[in-house]
Order: structure tokens, then C-alpha cells, then sequence
């Protein structure tokens, strides 16, 4: 691991840590001024997703990130970053408390600018979910055609965050299928100069 590399690996984790943490001002700093994230309950610039999120951390939405894995490819002034990630999301559904927990990746679209590497772009990619009762004694039916709705790598997650109010957006990158291709293709013309960093999903 070069030094770029070293210090964009730092700078995602400490997207995680501040973000969680709801210390909005440092968290502010991880952005490029023109960056973009794309969650499942909210597409947005990055100033509107961290007011967003501040709202709901201070009204009580437990959203919380783990990181593992992490590799970067750096060209010049660019670079992408994946780093293997769990998002988990503890909520209530039809009364019955539960944890949803989806495994997957934060793919990066980063710029280094006067020295400082910011995330211009990030994307998730959604693998794989599962949502568990809090209380074992406790049951939950969930309503199959809302289910449904959903692609495999965020079912549940995206189940939980409807029933709590959110709009989530179908169709955004898993595993495998055209949404990760089309992804996996802008970061590679992103590396090669492209004007910008792809169209977010």
C-alpha cells in the first residue's frame, strides 16, 4: 500500500466513524465539494445527504456502518475505491423491533485536490441481506408483495426502510447484472479521464 492509497483507505474509514458517530462537521470534510451519494433511501449531493442524515440520527434512526476489505486503484489525480462493508439498520416493523443487516461494498469515485483526497461519487453495492427479530420470542409476518419490490442484494433492508417511512429506489447495483457492469464501467472511465464521475444511480 503506496501513501495515496494508505490515506484513502483512511479517509473511508473515517466516513464510517464520524458518520456514526453524528460528528457532522469532520464528517463534512471526507466530501469532495461537488460529491454525490446514492443510498437506498436517498440520492442526493453530499451536503443534502449529510443534513439528512443528521435529521435522523437526531430523531433517533439507528443506522450503522463495519468496514473490512479495502483496495484502491489510483491514476494521477483519480482513484477508485472498494471497501467491503456491512450497513445495519435497527427499526421497527408492524411493532415487532428488528435488525436488518446487508453486506456488500462502498464503491468510490475519489479526486485529490490541493493535496486532500475527497469522495466525489459514492455508490454501494448491495450483495446480500437478512433481518432477524430482536426479541427471539417475538414473530413477524412480512407482506410478500412489498418484499418483492426489492432485488435480492437489499430485500430486507429495503423492506425495513419503506415500513419506516423512507422511499427506496429499486434497481441499484448487487453482485452481479447491468446496474454493476454500467458502475464497474464508469469507474474505469473515471480512472481514464472521463469529464465525470459516471451517472448516479
Amino acid at each position: 500500500m503506496n501513501a495515496d492509497q494508505a490515506k484513502i483507505r483512511q479517509l473511508v474509514e473515517n466516513w464510517a466513524l464520524w458518520r456514526d458517530a453524528g460528528d457532522w462537521e469532520r464528517f463534512a470534510t471526507v466530501w469532495h465539494k461537488d460529491g454525490w451519494m446514492s443510498a437506498t433511501w436517498l440520492q442526493a449531493p453530499a451536503a443534502e445527504f449529510i443534513a439528512a442524515s443528521k435529521e435522523g440520527f437526531d430523531n433517533g434512526v439507528s443506522i450503522l456502518h463495519f468496514l473490512g476489505g479495502h483496495t484502491s486503484d489510483v491514476a494521477g489525480e483519480r482513484a477508485i475505491a472498494q471497501t467491503k462493508m456491512t450497513i445495519s439498520q435497527r427499526a421497527e416493523v408492524d411493532g415487532v423491533l428488528v435488525d436488518v443487516v446487508c453486506t456488500g461494498r462502498f464503491y468510490d469515485f475519489l479526486s485529490r485536490d490541493d493535496g486532500e483526497w475527497t469522495i466525489v461519487r459514492r455508490q454501494p453495492i448491495y450483495e446480500k441481506d437478512r433481518l432477524d427479530v430482536v426479541d427471539p420470542g417475538a414473530s413477524l409476518k412480512l407482506a410478500p408483495e412489498l418484499l418483492a419490490r426489492f432485488p435480492v442484494g437489499y430485500r430486507y433492508l429495503g423492506y425495513v426502510q419503506t415500513k419506516a417511512g423512507f422511499t427506496v429506489k429499486p434497481g441499484l447495483p448487487g453482485l452481479v447484472g447491468e446496474a454493476v457492469d454500467r458502475l464497474y464501467a464508469e469507474g474505469a472511465a473515471w480512472l481514464a479521464g472521463s469529464e465525470r464521475p459516471g451517472v448516479p444511480q
